[in-house]
């Protein structure tokens, strides 16, 4: 068994991209098991993520969900989350990681990224992308090719190429891509339960009231509450709740961190109220949890 982290990795894109490159906003490459990699399991992300596997085995938990690697697939991940997979030696593929500014850059509709179905999944899952036709298999396959061919021949318009692949790969897996988000009607207020996610995934450590979230995303916490229950079936402040307990535990099992130092990491002043806080919402206290999953 792995000894305990002092705190749970956060990796920035420039963790993973060339040293050499002034620009850390995106990065293409070979995905298998020689790939070095230097972090620590689990772990989260500052960025986007796409994971496409063509061969191999094994697990992928993405929050607290576990889904097991069936290639050809594609894993799709959302700044904040945290992660871990564990794969088969033969396992291949490809992986293209950016940020939401070399995306977005020159586009008109900023929202435009949070639009895609697999990126804060209003349910708040990953299942990946299952690839049923060969024609598919090829063609994304033939994306990331040309993506890491662009990349390393570095040509004058890589930037602008490389955004148009990826835009490629997001609109192809979309069309492909086949959840209940798919079926409902998008608007103003689906847009707003995205945003509340990606505000709830960035602000989850602050502590922030519904009052504040709503304030940020400049509606009334009426109508965020109720847009949020429309979609989802759960109030915000059950969904904020949910993250916390769930980041908490996460520390719990996989952190040496005392109650104390967790509680100030999400800004309960009170360690006292953070106990009952937990207690309340997972049924155990703290440390009761922390011993039940050292078992």
């Amino acid at each position: 068994m792995s000894s305990k982290a002092e705190q749970l990795p956060v990796y920035s894109l420039h963790n993973f991209s060339s040293p050499e490159r002034e620009s850390q906003q995106f990065q293409v490459e070979v995905f298998d098991a020689k790939r070095h990699f230097s972090v620590k399991y689990p772990h989260r992300h500052d960025f986007f993520e796409v994971l496409y596997l063509m061969k191999g085995s094994g697990f992928h938990v993405i929050d607290s969900n576990k889904y097991e690697i069936k290639p050809p697939c594609i894993f799709f991940m959302s700044p904040g989350q945290a992660h871990k997979i564990e794969f088969s030696t033969d396992i291949e593929g490809f992986i293209f990681i950016f940020t939401a500014d070399f995306y977005l850059a020159n586009r008109s509709n900023q929202n435009s990224l949070i639009e895609f179905p697999f990126f804060y999944n209003l349910h708040q899952d990953n299942p990946p992308l299952q690839l049923q036709e060969q024609g598919d298999v090829r063609f994304l396959e033939q994306l990331f090719l040309r993506s890491i061919s662009e990349l390393e021949n570095n040509r004058s318009n890589l930037l602008d190429s490389l955004r148009s692949l990826l835009d490629l790969i997001l609109t192809t897996c979309t069309s492909r891509y086949k959840t209940e988000e798919n079926l409902e009607t998008k608007g103003k207020g689906y847009l707003l339960v995205k945003r509340f996610y990606q505000l709830v995934e960035e602000s989850n450590y602050r502590n922030l009231s519904l009052k504040e979230y709503a304030a940020q995303l400049a509606v009334t916490p009426n109508h965020l509450t109720q847009t949020v229950k429309h979609y989802t079936g759960k109030t915000s402040s059950q969904i904020v709740k949910a993250k916390q307990v769930m980041e908490i535990k996460r520390l719990l099992v996989h952190t040496n961190l005392n109650v104390s130092e967790i509680a100030q990491q999400f800004n309960f002043e009170d360690q006292s109220y953070f106990t009952k806080f937990f207690k309340r919402e997972s049924g155990f206290s703290p440390l009761q949890y922390r011993s039940e999953m050292a078992r």
